[in-house]
C-alpha cells in the first residue's frame, strides 16, 4: 500500500480543493469505471477512514475498542463514471455524521457492497447483498468494487470536497479441492430455489473415516458439526505443522502467542486420531448455506431466509447420506457446535427431534428471549438503555472474562446500520432479526426494535416467542416433545461468555431440571471464568478446547449410539 501512497496523495491534493455547495464537513464523491462495470449497480456505498495503515481500512472496520470509521449509503441504478456523493447525511460508526468528523489525517478508502435483486415467493421484492461463495465478507466479496487507500488530512471547517475512484474488484473466490478425507458437495436446493426465486446451492465439507474405500460394505453415522461459514472442513490436517512455523503471532481474543502454529498442530493431532484404530468410523460434515442475510441460515425454516431447515434435513443430508454411504436413519445422525452453531444443534434437534440422536450445545445463541443477550424482549421498552426514572445507563454488549466492557448494545446495532439498512449488515444482531422476525410489508425482516433507538416491538416479540424462543417452545410442547428428546440435549457454556449467552442457559437449564413424564435426562454445564466457545471440557483451558468438538464428543456419540439403537440396526458394518 505505501508505494502507492505518495502518487496517490497528489492527485488527492490536485481534487479536494474545491468548496462544498452547502452544509459542513468534508463530501466525498465517489464513481467507478466501465472497466469494472458496464451497468448500472445498486448496493451500499461505504466509506472508510483510519488513522493507521497497518492495513487496508476495510479491513480495521468493527465494533470494538479499536473501531475505526465507517459511512453507509444506499445506491440505486449507480451507472458507472457517474459521481456519487457521501456527505454529513450519511450514517456513521462510530462518529454519526462526517461534519463530526475531528480536524486530523486519514487513510481513506471506498467500497460498494452490490445488491442483487430477489423476486422472492412471497410476491415480495428486495435488494440484498448474495453470497458469492465467501460466507457474507463484504471487505472480500467476489465482485465488490474498491479503492485504493489515500492519505488525507481533513479540517471539517474548510468543507473539502474529496475525489474517490473505485478502481478495484474483488476477485472470485476458489473452491477447495477434494482429497482422500475431504470431499466437498453442492446441491442446487429446489426448495431454496423456489422461494429466493433463483437458483439457490447448499453444500457442505465432509470428513471421510479412516478405511472408507478399503470397506465398500459399511454404512456410516452421520455427524452434523454446526457452524460459521467453513472454507474447507476445518481443525483436520495430515500433514504436522512446520517446525521453525512463526510462533511470534499474538490471539488477542484468547491472549496467547503461537496460536496458529498450536492450532496447526491440533489439527494434526486430530488426524492422527481419526486414523488410530480405536476411533469411532464416523461422517462428519459441516454444512456450507451463506445466503443474503448472514454467513449461515441458522438451520431452520424462516419467514425471511427461507425454508433452510427442510433443505438441510431433507435435501442436502439425505444426498450426502446416499453418495457416502450414510445409514440414513435418526438414530445414526448427531448434531454439535458452538455459538452459531450450538444454537443449531439445540433448533434443529427440537425441530427435528426424530431425525436426530442427541445435539451437544456449546456456547449457543440466546435460547431464551427473556435473556437475549441482557435484553429481556418481553418486558423491556428499550434494547439500549436500562428503564430508570432518572438515568439512562447503556447495556453492555460484550465483555472479557473480568467484565472489562468494550461495546454496548446500542453501539454494535448502531455499527451494523452504518454497514446496512433494512437488515442488510450481515452482522449478529440482524441475523437474529433476519431468522427470527416475520417478514414485513417491504419484503424485508421486521425489526424487533428499532435501529436507532432501541425501542422494541412487542408484537414482533411476542412471533419471537412462538416461533424461535427454544425454553419457550420446549415448555409449551414438552408434552409431545419430552418423549423423543430424553437423553438428547446437552448444553454447555462459560459463566462469563463474553456475549452473556450463559443467561439465557441458564433460564433453559431451570426449565430443563424441573421436567417431568419425562426427565429430559441430558447435561448443562459452565466453565469458570470461561468466555464465549466453552464446550465442556473442565481439563484445558478455552482456547484449547474449541479445537476439540470431534474428539470429545464423538466417543460419547458412540456411547449413545450403543445404548439407543434399534433391534436390527446396523452397529457392526462401521466397526473395523
Amino acid at each position: 500500500m505505501k508505494s502507492g501512497l505518495v502518487s496517490i496523495l497528489l492527485l488527492a491534493v490536485l481534487s479536494w480543493t474545491c468548496t462544498t455547495p452547502s452544509g459542513k464537513g468534508p463530501t466525498f464523491r465517489i464513481s467507478y469505471s466501465k472497466e469494472l462495470a458496464n451497468e448500472a449497480l445498486d448496493g451500499r456505498v461505504l466509506l472508510m477512514l483510519a488513522v493507521n495503515e497497518t492495513s487496508e481500512p476495510r479491513y480495521q472496520i468493527g465494533h470494538g475498542l479499536k473501531a475505526q470509521l465507517i459511512f453507509g449509503v444506499d445506491a440505486n441504478g449507480w451507472k458507472p463514471g457517474e459521481p456519487f456523493t457521501v456527505d454529513q447525511q450519511a450514517f456513521g460508526y462510530p462518529i454519526h455524521s462526517l461534519k463530526d468528523l475531528p480536524k486530523g489525517e486519514y487513510y481513506v478508502q471506498a467500497l460498494l457492497n452490490r445488491y442483487q435483486t430477489y423476486h422472492l415467493k412471497s410476491g415480495k421484492t428486495v435488494k440484498l447483498p448474495p453470497d458469492m461463495g465467501e460466507g457474507q465478507s463484504w471487505s472480500r466479496k467476489p465482485g465488490n468494487l474498491f479503492s485504493k487507500p489515500f492519505k488525507v488530512s481533513i479540517d471539517p471547517s474548510r468543507n473539502e470536497v474529496i475525489e474517490i475512484v473505485m478502481d478495484q474488484k474483488n476477485p472470485p473466490i476458489e473452491e477447495p479441492e477434494d482429497s482422500k478425507y475431504v470431499k466437498h458437495i453442492k446441491i442446487e436446493s429446489k426448495l431454496l430455489s423456489d422461494w429466493w426465486g433463483t437458483p439457490t446451492f447448499i453444500g457442505a465439507h465432509v470428513l471421510l473415516p479412516e478405511g472408507f474405500d478399503q470397506h465398500p460394505e459399511a454404512h456410516y453415522p452421520l455427524m452434523i458439526y454446526h457452524g460459521h461459514f467453513p472454507t474447507d472442513f476445518g481443525g483436520f490436517s495430515t500433514e504436522p505443522a512446520e517446525p521453525n512455523m512463526d510462533t511470534t503471532d499474538y490471539n488477542e481474543r484468547f491472549r496467547v502467542y503461537g496460536y496458529n502454529k498450536f492450532a496447526k498442530e491440533e489439527a494434526y493431532k486430530f488426524y492422527q486420531q481419526w486414523i488410530s484404530k480405536k476411533f469411532p468410523r464416523f461422517l462428519i460434515i459441516e454444512i456450507q448455506h451463506a445466503n443474503p442475510y448472514y454467513d449461515d441460515s441458522y438451520a431452520v425454516n424462516s419467514a425471511n431466509m427461507g425454508p433452510y431447515g427442510d433443505a438441510i434435513m431433507h435435501e442436502l443430508v439425505p444426498e450426502i447420506e446416499k453418495r457416502f454411504r450414510g445409514i440414513g436413519e435418526g438414530w445414526a445422525r448427531f448434531t454439535y457446535g458452538g455459538s452459531t452453531g450450538g444454537w443449531e444443534a439445540l433448533a434443529t434437534q427440537m425441530f427435528y427431534p426424530d431425525e436426530l440422536n442427541g445435539c451437544f450445545a456449546a456456547c449457543p445463541d440466546p435460547v431464551d428471549f427473556r435473556a437475549y443477550c441482557l435484553v429481556n424482549i418481553y418486558e423491556d421498552k428499550n434494547a439500549y438503555y436500562y428503564q430508570s426514572d432518572f438515568k439512562k445507563t447503556p447495556r453492555p454488549a460484550f465483555r472479557d472474562y473480568l467484565g472489562q466492557i468494550s461495546t454496548t448494545v446500542e453501539e454494535w446495532n448502531h455499527y451494523e446500520l452504518a454497514l446496512g439498512d433494512k437488515t442488510r449488515s450481515g452482522e449478529q444482531w440482524d441475523v437474529w432479526e433476519a431468522v427470527y422476525s416475520p417478514q414485513g410489508e417491504d419484503g424485508y425482516p421486521k425489526r424487533i426494535f428499532n435501529k436507532l433507538t432501541g425501542e422494541i416491538d412487542k408484537d414482533v416479540a411476542a412471533y419471537w416467542k412462538e416461533h424461535f424462543d427454544l425454553r419457550y417452545i420446549l415448555q409449551r410442547d414438552w408434552s409431545t416433545l419430552g418423549p423423543k428428546l430424553q437423553g438428547k440435549i446437552h448444553i454447555y457454556c462459560g459463566d462469563m461468555d463474553n456475549l452473556y449467552l450463559n443467561d439465557a442457559v441458564y433460564l433453559m437449564e431451570d426449565f430443563l431440571k424441573k421436567t417431568k413424564n419425562p426427565f429430559y435426562g441430558g447435561e448443562v454445564d459452565y466453565g469458570d471464568r470461561a468466555e464465549h466457545c466453552w464446550n465442556g471440557d473442565h481439563s484445558v483451558p478455552n482456547h484449547v478446547s474449541r479445537l476439540h468438538y470431534n474428539t470429545q464428543y464423538l466417543p460419547r456419540i458412540l456411547n449413545r449410539i450403543e445404548a439407543t439403537a434399534p433391534t436390527g440396526a446396523d452397529t457392526r458394518s462401521w466397526k473395523y
